[in-house]
Order: C-alpha cells, then structure tokens, then sequence
C-alpha cells in the first residue's frame, strides 16, 4: 500500500523538488494551495492530488491529515511584521504538531532555517528559533507520539530561485552592484540536496529527534556569490559588474524606500539584518552526509541556469571580434 504525505507549501520553491522525490520513492502526495493555478506545475506527478484549501483555516488541517502517514511542512516567510513572522513561523507549526497529535500522525518533518536562533539579530532567525522551541516543547514530541526531523538549509540556490537569479539579473541592468552586508559569509546549498535530505529522513529512523544543517560544501562571501551570479549570466563578458561594499546604514536606507513601495521587496531591513551574522554550518549538528547526501558545489550547478559561464562567454566575444 502506498503511502501518503501533506506537504504543506508544496507548491514552491522547495516543495517543487520535495514533491518529484516523493513520487520517485512512491509516495502518494497531497498538496493543498489556496489557489489552483499556483500548483499546476505539479499535476505531470501522477501520484500526487492538487487539493484547493487555505491551510490556514480552520478545520482546513483536521480534514485533510486523515490517511496521512507524514507531514512535511515547509511553510515560511522571508518578509513581514514581527505579528506576521511569529504567525508563520512560531503558531503555524504548533498548529500543524497539535492537529498530527489529534489525526494520529507521527511523521512531521519541519523546515526551519541556519542561523535560526532566539538572540539572533532579525526578526526572521528568533521566529525560526522560537518555531523549533514550540516544536520540541510539544507534548506529544516530549511523549514520544511525534516522530520529529528538523532541517536547517542555509540559502538554497536552484533553476527557480530569488538569489542567484536576482543578482544576475540585476547586473543585466545596473553599471555597479551596491551591496550593504558585502562581507557576510555564506554556504548556499542546491534545492534539489535540500528537498532530497527532507525525503531520506522521511524513511530513516536514526533521522528522528536530529536537527539537520543543510548546507554546500562552499563558503562563500555575499560579495562574491553577487560577482559569480554576473559572470555565469555572461554580463560583460563574464566578468560581471563590480561590486561595491556600503556601509549597513545606508543599506538600512535603501531597504526602508523598497519596503515602502512593495510588500515583497528585493531587500527589506531584516534581511540586513540577517547578514550581520555569518550564515554558515555551526558544525555542532548533522549535515546532508549524515542522511547520504554528498552537497553539489555552487560552482557545478548554478553556471547551468544562469546562462554561459564567463569563459564561454568570453570565446563567444573573441569569436565576434574575429569575425569583424
């Protein structure tokens, strides 16, 4: 008998790719959207029901977690009040433990975030932080009645991305990448190794009650992750556009004018805020290996989706100038 799994933003980014594993490993899948359009990408997996419900409702859980045997939740938020990010991050997993408690599901594997930590400097790491504690602190985790995995991915790279995708864009139409934040270290990690340790742990016990860090083999500055998204785009050539270091106030600045004209902006204050930390594996917590998984470099993947890496753009322009 096959078995059946809610994922929970299962139509996004990650959910995408946690989906297309799940039907490799024959599961059956069941994605709730609030709108139907926003999952049609999914329906070429035959073994997974697009279901149209906001999740948020209530009642919405309770009805559609009967018959389930896991929940994978990957419901998060890179923007909002501090209201919106402890609604998001800190009630809706409590939310999701309590109705697994009360259907009878055991498997719950939550999607938190590196860095997540109560006395971090942003709204976005304490509510991820404060996620994980209603988690563990539930009744049912501390009985034994949820069989709980967490994962913590650092900022997670693929084909679909708002991360290497935006920086190359940008540099399609800006002369010079300002960048508040420039020297913060990161460890960005393929959404695809991401969405393959969340399946894995599904089906491995040594996998419950263990925090995972999901994160690449590379360390990486934001400076130089911005200057590599250019040079694989091809812009100018390969080389990219210089990058020029600002100091944090005036990135504050800047940040504060995006949110005022759009709710979903490119950068807002918070996400500065992350960035005066380091983003990077703790080494105290299993990684992807511990769950089999040997990271993809950043360097392997991303030249693939951002266009010609810069040395093949480089030929193309000699090729041009040869031809003249």
């Amino acid at each position: 008998m096959m078995r059946r799994a809610l994922v929970l933003g299962g139509s996004g980014f990650v959910g995408r790719y946690v989906c297309e594993y799940l039907q490799r490993q024959g599961w059956r899948i069941t994605v709730p959207t609030r709108q139907y359009a926003a999952g049609k990408h999914l329906l070429s997996l035959p073994s997974l029901q697009l279901e149209e419900a906001n999740v948020f409702e209530p009642g919405v859980l309770a009805r559609l977690l009967p018959g389930c045997d896991a929940v994978i939740n990957l419901v998060g938020i890179l923007h909002g009040s501090e209201k919106t990010f402890t609604q998001v991050h800190v009630d809706w997993p409590r939310q999701v433990a309590s109705a697994c408690a009360q259907s009878g599901v055991r498997r719950l594997v939550h999607v938190s975030a590196l860095g997540a930590d109560p006395k971090g400097p942003s709204r976005y790491q304490r509510s991820k932080a404060a996620g994980e504690a209603v988690l563990l602190l539930q009744e049912a985790a501390k009985s034994g009645t949820l069989d709980l995995t967490m994962l913590r991915p650092s900022v997670i790279f693929g084909r679909e991305d708002h991360f290497m995708n935006l920086f190359a864009r940008l540099q399609k139409y800006l002369p010079v990448m300002l960048l508040a934040g420039a020297d913060a270290r990161l460890q960005p990690v393929w959404v695809r190794d991401v969405a393959r340790g969340i399946v894995h742990a599904l089906d491995d016990e040594a996998a419950i009650g263990q925090t995972y860090e999901a994160c690449g083999p590379d360390v990486f500055t934001l400076r130089e992750l911005v200057r590599l998204a250019g040079c694989w785009a091809g812009v100018r050539g390969g080389r990219g556009r210089p990058v020029i270091g600002m100091p944090m106030a005036v990135g504050k600045l800047e940040a504060l004018m995006m949110e005022l004209l759009s709710s979903s902006p490119l950068m807002s204050r918070d996400n500065l805020d992350s960035l005066r930390v380091d983003n990077v594996a703790s080494g105290q917590l299993p990684g992807l290996a511990a769950l089999g998984i040997a990271a993809a470099p950043l360097a392997g993947v991303a030249p693939l989706f951002l266009g010609d890496a810069g040395v093949a753009t480089r030929f193309d322009e000699m090729r041009r100038r040869a031809g003249r």
